[in-house]
């Protein structure tokens, strides 16, 4: 009875299991066809592959075609979106990001987007978009004060570009220079004051000048200057004066203008510096000097040509940005008519000098 009971038990358990379909478990030959999965994306028909790497118009690839309606369209049931009633001709191709896709857009291919082309939806909108929420009449002082602080605010410095004495190394005279300038403006105009001169310790001034210039922004760089030089000695004069300033490629800071006095002489004179960093603050600057005159003018010593040369080096440490002790050496030679000026007159040509100085700024 006991066998007969365990008999019984076991078909009652064996039996829901031999009901059960395992058909649906058996494993396909090849995964399923993903229905959602969307075709490649086509570079070449986008024009960001050059003509050569892109197969013929009216051919497609045998990869491409499976599964394909014969208008080339993919059927309805392999895709959940309807693209009969999307507007791909609307589409701004030039605006979207294929860096992910793995190929980097050619622009020099023929119908690619240039570099500084611009979506035609950056245009869309109002011109200011906070106008918008916060209305013109509340936007309007902010914008005036950006505008301001970007370009239109006015500022002024004082610059002293030498203060420094000469002790000449070949038994000259000893002597002092100054070279300074101030301005005050914005960014595009400015009112420039120049000034520089130099003398003999316990002598007279042997020059000085004092030029008052309106300064125009003409490139990024560079300035266009135009005013008055007026110099005190060593012989009265006035002169017009237009030249530019600014810096030149390789951070060469150059300074040239023209000169016309009120009797006529035309002369020149082209100032260039670098600044070398050695350390943050310790900079050596070479410097060279040119000066031009168009004819002779023998009551000031000057003739026609080259009338004068300054090349020298100065090492400076930038206590702080705005003050900064300097050292030197510089060769000043006459050349041409005005060396021979000089010798006539019973002064040295050329000489050379051992520099001390100071630059400043405020």
């Amino acid at each position: 009875m006991t066998r007969l009971s365990m008999v019984a038990g076991m078909a009652l358990i064996a039996a829901p299991l031999s009901a059960q379909d395992h058909s649906g478990h058996a494993m396909p030959d090849k995964p399923p066809v993903d229905a959602q999965a969307k075709p490649a994306m086509d570079h070449c028909a986008m024009g960001h592959l050059p003509p050569e790497k892109c197969p013929p118009k009216d051919t497609v690839p045998a990869d491409e075609d499976k599964g394909r309606h014969p208008e080339g369209h993919i059927p309805r049931e392999q895709g959940s979106k309807d693209h009969s009633s999307m507007n791909h001709g609307a589409m701004d191709r030039g605006a979207m990001d294929h860096g992910a896709s793995g190929a980097s857009a050619d622009k020099t291919a023929p119908g690619a987007a240039p570099e500084i082309a611009v979506p035609e939806r950056a245009f869309d909108g109002p011109r200011h978009a906070a106008d918008a929420i916060w209305g013109a009449e509340a936007m309007e002082p902010s914008r005036s004060t950006l505008a301001r602080e970007n370009g239109g605010m006015q500022t002024g410095m004082v610059m002293i570009e030498r203060l420094e004495a000469r002790i000449a190394a070949d038994g000259g005279e000893d002597g002092y220079v100054w070279d300074a300038q101030a301005f005050y403006g914005g960014d595009i105009n400015r009112f420039v004051i120049k000034t520089e001169g130099e003398g003999e310790f316990g002598g007279e001034l042997e020059s000085a000048e004092i030029q008052a210039l309106y300064s125009r922004a003409i490139g990024p760089f560079f300035d266009l200057q135009a005013g008055v030089r007026f110099d005190p000695v060593p012989d009265t004069r006035g002169h017009l004066v237009v030249g530019v300033q600014g810096l030149a490629p390789y951070m060469f800071h150059v300074d040239g203008a023209l000169f016309l006095s009120d009797r006529g002489d035309l002369t020149a004179r082209i100032e260039g510096e670098y600044d070398q960093l050695i350390t943050q603050r310790l900079i050596l600057q070479p410097r060279m000097e040119v000066e031009l005159s168009a004819q002779d003018i023998p009551e000031i010593g000057i003739g026609a040509g080259i009338t004068k040369i300054e090349p020298g080096v100065r090492l400076r440490y930038e206590v702080k940005r705005e003050f900064a002790p300097y050292i030197g050496i510089e060769y000043e030679a006459a050349l041409g008519r005005t060396a021979d000026l000089a010798r006539a007159n019973g002064q040295k040509a050329d000489g050379i000098k051992v520099i001390a100085g100071l630059r400043a700024w405020f």
